[in-house]
């Protein structure tokens, strides 16, 4: 099995363990996301909210994401601190979502979701730099990894939570489910800290400060980047509200129970566990837009019959679908943005590309929110595959990328 993995990949086996400890770590992450969209329903019914309120929690969430962009980029490049922020971002989400477990009117649950905001896009710079310095001919692999990281914590967490929903309130589900988080953030500092050390790696280097606003000022001027970027946040909007208007249809519109819930949201997750690895090969082979294009396509066309499914199972079939569409497209995206910077702005590209992300998606769930209050859930669904078609029409302009090409 390790051999055909090993010829699959172009990778020994042994020396994928730092791709999989990183993925262990995005993981957590989502687990702390995945838990919150879980318990969004609940919090929403609870404390009497509209659904505007409930996607306005969110659109905090995403703009606090957008704020954490600013700086964490910097840090990771100038700096070049990639395990220590990768750990501290994990030690910051545990204890938003154990805090959370104390709030009991929505006015406390701002300061924790804004939080829980700086905890994903602290992550993601600081990570993704790092795999990409570490794996630099096998970037679109090493990025799949990390995303089945994150489809296994968004998987995991949605059937965790809604299992605990059965005995416990959603302050205690909240309180309870952070404790894995602290262990995985100890993980990673007693062994990524090591083998950085023992390797001396370039991922812990840092550049002058006149470099890095250098390198900042020639992205920003880089017409393909922008365009990636561009291209990515409206994908981003499509997920964004999947993740917050799918639990809520579930719970409200075909009225199902927690665990129900909890597997539906999980089956979405485990196409992209599936597909993730297989679209970053591909892409290292055959180019980052022709795997991006396929993906993006089969994803607007699934969404826009979402809502025409009859009958739970099958829905939950649909839902598979379209995850393993839509989510094993993220490594190539990030892969697609590293192969156009240069390394030493590999955090800042990061950045950027999840500062775009964040600030479209922080509009997704306010205005969904108001969408579905107005003419109800199912029109919601329509206007996520709009955005997801317009994504589609970005990647015809976008140049590709391939391994000979870097």
């Amino acid at each position: 099995m390790s051999s055909a993995i090993e010829r699959l990949t172009g990778l020994q086996w042994k020396g994928q363990g730092p791709a999989f400890l990183v993925a262990s770590g995005h993981a957590a992450t989502h687990w702390v996301l995945g838990t919150f969209y879980v318990l969004l329903p609940y919090i929403t019914q609870d404390l009497g909210l509209t659904y505007a309120q409930a996607g306005g929690l969110v659109t905090i969430f995403h703009v606090s994401s957008f704020a954490a962009n600013v700086g964490s980029g910097a840090v990771v490049d100038i700096r070049g601190r990639r395990v220590l922020v990768q750990s501290v971002s994990l030690v910051v989400g545990a204890g938003s979502l154990m805090a959370m477990g104390l709030a009991e009117q929505a006015i406390w649950l701002v300061p924790l979701v804004v939080l829980i905001g700086i905890t994903n896009n602290l992550w993601h710079p600081a990570a993704i730099s790092y795999l990409s310095q570490y794996y630099p001919n096998n970037r679109g692999y090493a990025l799949a990894i990390h995303t089945l990281g994150a489809s296994v914590g968004d998987a995991v967490a949605p059937v965790v939570a809604g299992a605990t929903l059965l005995w416990l309130s959603w302050q205690g589900t909240s309180s309870l489910v952070s404790l894995p988080v602290l262990g995985v953030a100890a993980l990673l500092i007693f062994t990524l800290n090591a083998l950085d050390k023992q390797n001396n790696r370039k991922a812990r280097e840092g550049s002058s400060l006149g470099g890095y606003f250098k390198g900042v000022n020639e992205l920003a001027r880089d017409r393909a980047v922008i365009g990636l970027c561009a291209m990515a946040g409206f994908r981003s909007m499509t997920q964004s509200g999947l993740l917050v208007f799918l639990p809520l249809y579930l719970a409200n519109v075909l009225k199902v129970s927690p665990v129900v819930l909890g597997l539906a949201l999980m089956s979405m997750q485990i196409g992209g566990m599936i597909a993730g690895p297989v679209a970053g090969i591909a892409s290292d082979r055959i180019g980052r837009q022709p795997v991006t294009l396929l993906c993006l396509t089969a994803s607007t066309i699934i969404i826009a019959g979402l809502t025409l499914v009859d009958g739970i199972w099958l829905f939950v079939g649909v839902v598979s679908l379209l995850g393993l569409a839509l989510f094993a497209v993220r490594p190539v995206i990030h892969s697609w943005a590293l192969d156009l910077a240069p390394e030493s702005m590999s955090g800042s590209v990061v950045s950027l590309l999840f500062g775009t992300q964040s600030a479209l998606s922080a509009l997704v769930p306010i205005l969904g929110g108001l969408i579905a209050d107005q003419w109800g859930l199912v029109s919601v669904f329509y206007v996520l595959a709009g955005t997801l078609l317009v994504a589609n029409v970005i990647v015809y302009f976008l140049p590709d990328t391939s391994t000979s090409d870097r």
